[in-house]
């Protein structure tokens, strides 16, 4: 599999070799060896969750606090869905700005993102599912958002995609609001949790 990193700083893309044949085909989806060398530690994965979307379904912007906030393992099992990885670390040279990766059920990429990164998708087809490997337990305490059509933000939609949200993304604060509560990760913190994961 080939891993390359992505704009945002602890995000990467992760393309898989396939192996086609008469009966169908065959890859790895996840090798923790092969991750660890770029991320620096072993994903330890704690959680798997899935998710089946109807065309436009919004998912996020989703984010947990650090420590020890949850890193995802992101891929689409059917159908087709653009990830949207959004820097909300206070501090981070890159802070506000986002990047995307087309997942589909033919590419078979995958998204790594790291603790204290936000997360959102939209599905572009109907009955897309996404499956997450997630590296801590679903914590709702802990748990947070930021309104994935912020503005200030600007995550780009597909033409023609109306999107749906959940009651939650929909009332969940702007960026800067979240902010101002004090309820976004700092970039130094996600950094130090991260090395602490190295040894």
């Amino acid at each position: 599999m080939n891993i390359e990193p992505l704009t945002i700083e602890g995000a990467w893309v992760i393309t898989p070799r396939q192996f086609p044949d008469d009966r169908g085909v065959f890859m790895e989806g996840f090798r923790a060896d092969k991750l660890a060398e770029h991320i620096g530690h072993q994903m330890q994965v704690v959680q798997t969750n899935i998710s089946v979307s109807s065309a436009g379904t919004v998912r996020g912007i989703h984010y947990a606090d650090v420590p020890p906030s949850q890193a995802k393992y992101i891929t689409a099992a059917s159908g087709s869905l653009i990830d949207y990885i959004v820097d909300i670390r206070v501090g981070s040279p890159t802070f506000g700005q986002w990047d995307s990766v087309a997942l589909d059920g033919e590419s078979r990429k995958a998204v790594y993102l790291s603790e204290g990164l936000g997360h959102a998708f939209c599905a572009l087809e109907d009955d897309t599912t996404a499956v997450y490997l997630c590296s801590s337990a679903y914590n709702p305490e802990r748990e947070h958002g930021v309104h994935p059509l912020d503005p200030a933000i600007g995550l780009v939609l597909p033409d023609g995609v109306t999107p749906t949200l959940s009651p939650k993304d929909e009332a969940a604060p702007s960026l800067a609001e979240a902010q101002s509560a004090g309820a976004l990760p700092r970039y130094d913190d996600c950094i130090a949790f991260r090395q602490s994961l190295s040894g």
